[in-house]
């Protein structure tokens, strides 16, 4: 049973939340839910909210993601990828935050995209293990001018993704740069403090440049062919971090 507070919200919820477009399938009364949603104190009221105003929205955004994206996973259909997304953004539903004044619908979308392309890389690199190192090293270690030798210990991952991130920062403050620039620039600075639950390791790095360009468009608005001239300067930066530190 609801709650008085919560009764009298959702009715006044029903009233004033209607559509006003049919496409429209996540507007304010969605976004209204999702604070009734985290405010309830009681399974009861969560399960109602989420059933006759969350279930349906969530669905559409879900298998609009999927579709638009073609994020599809080897060895399961289409509802199965479903359920799977929508069973995992129900678990991350209680991280979002309104006190930030950001939207839901955006959240929600952020968080189901990374999922779905995170397993894509996942499936990828599960399916590249199959292929045994020793069957493709083999001639190539007897071949002199495939062989690198390296004096120095290896550089670990962490340590030239933390570098370049004080790096970037540094060259953000100090540095002229054109409003795509600086867009692209802030946009790699998030990506980089959050690469780990962003990006998670993958053997393919084609696929790897893909969802990166792909996040950096919806995180920046740019299209491919501005993000391509304006990340010029960041490779560049990118490349005089990694040879400080092999240096």
């Amino acid at each position: 049973m609801l709650s008085a507070s919560t009764e009298e919200t959702t009715i006044q919820f029903r009233r004033k939340g209607r559509k006003t477009l049919k496409d429209n399938y996540f507007d304010v009364r969605e976004e209204m839910a999702v604070r009734m949603f985290l405010t309830a104190t009681t399974f009861n009221e969560r399960n109602k909210i989420y059933n006759e105003f969350l279930r349906d929205p969530l669905d559409k955004m879900i298998s609009s993601i999927i579709r638009r994206y073609k994020l599809y996973r080897k060895d399961m259909n289409f509802d199965e990828i479903h359920i799977d997304t929508h069973s995992f953004l129900m678990t991350k539903i209680e991280k979002f935050s309104p006190s930030k004044e950001k939207k839901a619908y955006s959240y929600f979308g952020t968080i189901c995209k990374n999922y779905l392309m995170g397993q894509i890389i996942k499936d990828q690199k599960d399916t590249n293990r199959k292929i045994s190192y020793e069957d493709i090293s083999s001639n190539l270690e007897n071949r002199p001018d495939m062989v690198y030798y390296i004096d120095n210990d290896m550089i670990d991952a962490e340590d030239i993704i933390n570098k370049f991130k004080l790096d970037l920062k540094k060259f953000m403050d100090q540095s002229e740069m054109t409003h795509s620039e600086r867009k692209l620039g802030e946009a790699l600075i998030v990506i980089f403090e959050n690469y780990e639950e962003t990006f998670p390791s993958s053997d393919n790095n084609k696929f790897n440049k893909n969802v990166i360009l792909l996040t950096l468009r919806e995180m920046t608005n740019l299209s491919t062919k501005e993000i391509r001239t304006s990340i010029k300067k960041f490779k560049k930066l990118y490349g005089i971090t990694l040879n400080g530190m092999i240096d």
